[in-house]
């Protein structure tokens, strides 16, 4: 992680942060952490293997996500939403959901307020 500092007009002190996902650290789900503020956070989930048996699972942080390669499936409210490359999707806060990983799957994930 490298910080770069460049205050603001005003005086304010002002902190840019980088991740690089190649040596960024790996999280206890395989999750790879990125960027983190105060307000929200990214992970990266990278080419994770196929499986239909995680369990469902409530959050109290909204997930917006973007599928980067590979297919899975969201379920939802009872409902089951196709992810392939390009796809973009929202969990909201507290609803209780799983994943179904289909083919190797690599997605970003934003959550606001972070996760863990």
């Amino acid at each position: 992680m490298r910080a770069l500092a460049d205050g603001p007009e005003d005086g304010r002190d002002a902190m840019a942060t980088k991740v690089s996902s190649r040596n960024a650290p790996e999280g206890e789900h395989g999750e790879v952490g990125l960027a983190r503020g105060e307000r929200l956070s990214m992970r990266m989930w990278r080419d994770e293997p196929p499986t239909d048996d995680k369990p469902a699972a409530s959050r109290p942080y909204e997930t917006v996500g973007f599928v980067i390669s590979g297919r899975a499936e969201l379920v939802l409210k009872g409902e089951t939403v196709s992810l392939e490359p390009g796809d973009s999707w929202v969990v909201p806060a507290g609803t209780e959901h799983t994943y179904r990983i289909l083919e190797p799957f690599t997605a970003v994930e934003a959550t606001a307020p972070p996760a863990g």
